[in-house]
């Protein structure tokens, strides 16, 4: 592994209409497709007006084949002091099925997992920040793209101040929009409003979650674990 790169590997993954694998590809700076039956990987995209992506760190595809994805540089070995940075914020793309690329967000510290509403109309977006632990929704209008910018969804600060470990990172929502958010002391589960409704405690940090199964487990992953919670609710 090149010292200048921290991840070397693929880190958000999810699976679009055509069943193929769409990967944020920390390490090779870009994002990728990968045909599960061929074995074919594509690069969907690996620059921003000429300039390379810091390191692609998680996706979500939308029901029309968008892709969004953040780019904070956590997959270079000195962040954003690192020599490989072209690129001098952190942002929040959207690729559409055209191939075009749009800038969403350019403003914020440290972008990190990402996710979509069931209806397609909220995209939410977590932030690991220790001084922001926050996660944010962006109301998307009928061209895709965020109305208004974002608004505050849920702020994990308080749980961050009593000491709880992890920060907002991975986010999953069920079937009736309740989100399932990694964040400070485990997995916050929140109201299609953004009330806490309660935290499923792992005892350390999370770093993702998934459902699986029949929609009703749901897979916890950190750097030391990988957990299974059975829900009454249901992820699909």
């Amino acid at each position: 592994m090149p010292a200048a790169i921290r991840e070397p590997g693929v880190n958000g993954i999810a699976v679009d209409g055509g069943g193929r694998l769409v990967m944020a590809d920390s390490g090779n700076r870009c994002i990728a497709r990968l045909d599960l039956a061929s074995g074919r990987r594509t690069v969907l995209v690996d620059r921003f007006e000429g300039k390379r992506f810091n390191s692609p760190n998680d996706v979500a595809v939308a029901a029309d084949g968008a892709i969004w994805f953040t780019d904070p540089p956590y997959g270079l070995a000195d962040a954003e002091k690192s020599a490989l940075r072209e690129l001098d914020f952190n942002g929040v793309y959207r690729l559409a099925p055209d191939g075009r690329l749009t800038l969403v967000d350019r403003s914020q510290h440290r972008p990190n997992g990402l996710a979509l509403s069931p209806d397609g109309r909220n995209l939410y977006l977590a932030l690991s920040d220790e001084a922001r632990p926050q996660i944010l929704v962006y109301r998307l209008g009928a061209d895709g793209l965020p109305a208004d910018g974002w608004t505050l969804f849920h702020d994990a600060t308080p749980q961050a101040r009593q000491g709880l470990p992890g920060l907002p990172d991975g986010l999953k929502v069920d079937r009736d929009g309740r989100v399932f958010a990694t964040a400070p002391g485990g997995v916050h589960v929140l109201s299609p409003e953004g009330r806490l409704l309660g935290i499923i405690s792992t005892g350390g940090p999370v770093a993702n979650c998934a459902f699986g199964e029949d929609g009703r487990s749901l897979f916890l992953t950190s750097h030391r674990i990988l957990a299974r919670v059975r829900l009454k609710a249901s992820g699909w």
